[in-house]
């Protein structure tokens, strides 16, 4: 059965869409059989992976509000044992279209439940609120993996996320738990990220990754050549440092 990681963080731009690319390409890499569920609008996680997700004809939208679509129909593979359920533009308009849904806080679970033997990981590429697409993937999820960004307001609203996670254990999925925190955009020059990790060790005494993803220009251009960082530099710091928090996570 596939650990299934939901990656969130309702505040945006802290590294959720590269950490889910990035950490899935290094678990495939070694060897796992890995499925990335792109439950964000804006379908970033899929235009990474050099999917056109606008032109697709499948996607999470039918999966969730097609009862005739099977989720196995709508996956697809960057690499043999590495693929994705990509977003489409219509997956905006499903929080709206779900509220009459008897069980709405289970489709994505309900769904998953088909290729849960297929794949050793399944991630979990959030959009940045905690509305009911987030909802969907906490409670499919069994494991929370929270990208944290080494800046000032980087904090703001964790603790709303954490009382979140803790209502959806307590009410809807009570195997739910917090797998740990992972820094992004660490700038070592930058007294801050010291300062941020303190502030953070006190959220999570002992569920901080060591390994601290840099701030690297090598990560950040990736995306736009449709490739995770480790196709597309693979001795850089960036690629080195996801391969490190991949061997954590099969670890944990």
């Amino acid at each position: 059965m596939a650990r299934v990681i939901a990656v969130v963080n309702q505040k945006g731009g802290v590294g959720k869409t590269t950490t889910t690319i990035n950490l899935a390409a290094w678990l495939a890499d070694f060897g796992k059989r890995v499925l990335i569920l792109d439950i964000d609008p804006q379908g970033n996680a899929s235009s990474g992976l050099g999917i056109d997700y606008k032109n697709l004809n499948k996607g999470l939208y039918e999966v969730l509000v097609d009862p005739n679509t099977k989720i196995t129909e709508a996956i697809k593979a960057y690499k043999p044992n590495f693929h994705i359920l990509p977003s489409t533009p219509d997956l905006a308009g499903a929080s709206v279209e779900l509220v009459e849904h008897e069980n709405r806080e289970y489709k994505l679970d309900e769904n998953l439940k088909h290729v849960l033997d297929l794949y050793d990981f399944i991630l979990i590429d959030n959009p940045p609120s905690l509305g009911l697409l987030t909802i969907n993937g906490l409670v499919a999820a069994r494991e929370v993996l929270i990208p944290v960004q080494c800046e000032y307001y980087a904090l703001e609203g964790l603790s709303q996320l954490i009382n979140t996670i803790g209502l959806i254990k307590d009410h809807l999925q009570p195997e739910l738990k917090i797998l740990g925190a992972v820094m992004t955009m660490y700038d070592s020059r930058n007294k801050l990220a010291q300062a941020v990790f303190n502030e953070l060790y006190q959220h999570f005494p002992d569920k901080i990754f060591r390994s601290v993803i840099p701030r690297n220009v090598r990560i950040a251009e990736a995306p736009s050549h449709g490739k995770p960082v480790k196709d597309y530099d693979p001795t850089s710091a960036g690629a080195n440092a996801y391969r490190r928090l991949a061997q954590e996570v099969i670890l944990t």
